[in-house]
């Protein structure tokens, strides 16, 4: 009868596969961290970016413009989706209801009264607004993810949230219409995320 080798020897094997397995595995998730990553790309004459984080709190909301992180400004609807998020912004911003029906979809506007509009942005000022994706919806329809501060009277905020500054993280949809794209009406039971400056 052949004697059995110790246990130890048959499974030299098994520690420079695991170190392998190891190491194959902490680089793939470097490697993966780093291409997931969304650095912001700088697309105006602006010096740096904003996000709501690097903007001291008596400065708040941040800068009005649209920033766009490089995952967005691959996507080859950018610039379309870029420039109607800058008049819907600019409309809050410039309490122009007129400016921000020009970005509005005509199933959006009809959810929202000229009277009910001035009403809800009276005090309303956002800022710090970064375009993080651009995915495909049903259709031609695109989902839009955007994080932005807004700045507002407590009294005037929404209700889940009672403060003088939010900083948001929404979907906004976008359809295609009057050859343009515009933002259309949120999907009802789709929350936001806010928090408190």
């Amino acid at each position: 009868m052949t004697a059995r080798p110790p246990a130890p020897a048959r499974q030299r094997w098994l520690v420079p596969v695991l170190v392998v397995v190891l190491s194959i595995t902490v680089g793939g998730g470097l490697l993966a961290r780093e291409l997931y990553r969304r650095p912001v790309v700088d697309t105006g004459d602006s010096i740096a970016p904003t996000t709501p984080t690097s903007v001291d709190k008596e400065d708040q909301p941040g800068p009005g413009d649209v920033k766009v992180t490089e995952d967005a400004a691959r996507h080859p609807d950018d610039n379309a989706v870029r420039a109607v998020l800058q008049e819907y912004f600019d409309g809050i911003n410039h309490h122009d209801y007129d400016q921000w029906a020009r970005s509005a979809s005509k199933g959006r506007i009809e959810q929202t009264s000229r009277a009910q509009w001035t009403k809800d942005y009276k005090s309303t000022k956002d800022g710090s607004i970064l375009l993080y994706r651009i995915e495909p919806g049903a259709g031609s329809s695109l989902r839009v993810l955007v994080g932005f501060t807004s700045t507002q009277s407590s009294n005037e905020a929404p209700e889940a949230l009672r403060e003088g500054c939010i900083h948001w993280r929404l979907v906004l949809p976008m359809v295609l219409e009057g050859g343009g794209y515009k933002i259309d009406t949120v999907t009802p039971g789709t929350l936001p995320e806010q928090e408190k400056c």
